[in-house]
């Protein structure tokens, strides 16, 4: 049984860390207008308090003079600073399980109201929650107690307001619900704690044991990238690391061959300019080998731990480059993978498709190929073809993206895919 029936949070510093957007967009006001920026000490005290109270109190504004400040801060902001943002760690898994469980779930917050909603819609936790108050736009700033007053429910059993400042505390017992003091936000623990929370958390993992001590573990994930040499899938596992981990998940990032010690060294031997005369057979049972080991040192782990991994290729490639390319049997592939296939299989994988000879170009334009990567045009027509059937036998596994975009489509493209093949599949 939940402890609290109706549990209201504060955003910046509560459920998400800010800090870059907030910081960037004030430096920017005071830039624009010609007064000095303070220390880091200071800017960080315009997190969670409205904007332009920080603007008076910190920088000596009258009111006018901050209602200016505010939009210029905007013009920053709007395009550019919201998205500057960061969900922490287990606040997604923490709402689903509350929501779940019957829980009304609000936010409360000294950030505009419209903006709090454009952030809480694109980080994917505004369909949790049965309400968000802030300061409208004829508000410069509102009272905290008015704003939990503004979602709080008739008829309220057992509520709680969860946030990072003295003010959310504060506002909690004006309206004489029970509070939670978020102390790895940022208001000034000593001023928090004087205010005289009910709970105080210094993690979201105590956080997460206080409001809902039946928690469910967090589910991981096995993503894998794939297509062929040149098609971005270094760049876009890098971006979508960035992504993910900005959403509030966990990542692990990893590759193939390689990932751990010991696939490192036979990463070195399969890739090597100077092969030796090594025939295919030889080629697909060192992949196989790097993959097992691979397998059982890190991305089982990594998943049952409730991690998303990330991994550069996988037991696909050696389907299309060994077996297909190569020429080698398909069954035979699939028996020295065998690992791969019964403990290891992706929940998705991502596609980045791209033309074989556009692709080769990108990739010998950043660097020497590599063994593989000087196969010739026809062994990597091959590979395009294989990976077109590839996807055409996993329809529900493969997610395809059209790797010729910019880069940042094709990360927008990937994201999007991925992003809701997590949530369908419960990964939060």
């Amino acid at each position: 049984m939940l402890p609290y029936d109706v549990v209201i949070f504060d955003l910046d510093g509560t459920l998400t860390d800010s800090q870059l957007g907030i910081y960037r967009c004030t430096e920017y006001a005071l830039n624009k207008l010609g007064l000095p920026v303070p220390g880091q000490e200071t800017l960080r005290r315009f997190m969670g308090p409205p904007l332009a109270e920080s603007f008076m109190r910190y920088c000596g504004m009258t009111e006018a003079q901050a209602s200016y400040a505010t939009d210029l801060y905007r013009e920053r902001y709007i395009p550019i600073g919201w998205k500057e943002n960061n969900v922490f760690p287990l606040i997604r898994p923490l709402l689903a399980a509350l929501k779940s469980q019957g829980a009304y779930l609000a936010v409360a917050t000294g950030k505009p109201q419209h903006t709090s909603i454009d952030i809480l819609r694109y980080f994917g936790l505004l369909p949790y929650l049965d309400a968000v108050a802030g300061p409208t736009d004829q508000e410069l700033h509102a009272d905290k107690g008015a704003l939990i007053r503004r979602v709080l429910p008739e008829g309220t059993r057992q509520a709680v307001m969860v946030g990072d400042t003295a003010g959310d505390i504060k506002g909690a017992q004006d309206c004489g619900i029970d509070s939670v003091a978020a102390l790895y936000g940022y208001g000034e623990n000593s001023e928090v704690l004087a205010a005289h929370p009910t709970h105080a958390v210094e993690d979201t993992q105590a956080l997460c044991s206080l409001l809902c001590p039946d928690m469910p573990p967090v589910k991981g994930c096995f993503i894998t990238l794939e297509g062929v040499d040149g098609c971005g899938k270094s760049t876009q596992a890098a971006a979508l690391y960035d992504r993910l981990t900005q959403f509030g998940y966990s990542v692990r990032r990893t590759r193939e061959p390689g990932g751990c010690p010991i696939a490192e060294d036979i990463r070195k031997i399969v890739l090597a300019k100077e092969d030796g005369g090594m025939c295919p057979e030889t080629e697909a049972l060192l992949f196989a080998a790097a993959r097992a080991q691979h397998l059982k040192d890190v991305i089982l782990p990594a998943v049952r731990s409730g991690q998303i991994v990330l991994c550069d290729r996988f037991v696909d490639s050696s389907l299309v480059y060994q077996g297909m390319a190569r020429g080698l049997d398909d069954q035979w592939v699939k028996e020295i993978n065998r690992a791969a296939y019964r403990e290891g299989a992706p929940d998705a994988t991502l596609y980045l498709r791209m033309n074989h000879a556009d692709a080769m170009k990108r990739r010998l334009a950043a660097s020497d190929p590599d063994r593989i990567e000087q196969a010739g045009d026809s062994f990597h027509a091959r590979t395009e073809a294989a990976y077109e059937q590839l996807l055409l036998e996993n329809p529900g596994r493969f997610l395809p993206v059209n790797a010729a975009q910019p880069p940042q489509q094709v990360t927008e493209e990937a994201f999007t895919l991925l992003f809701a093949r997590l949530i369908e599949r419960g990964v939060l």
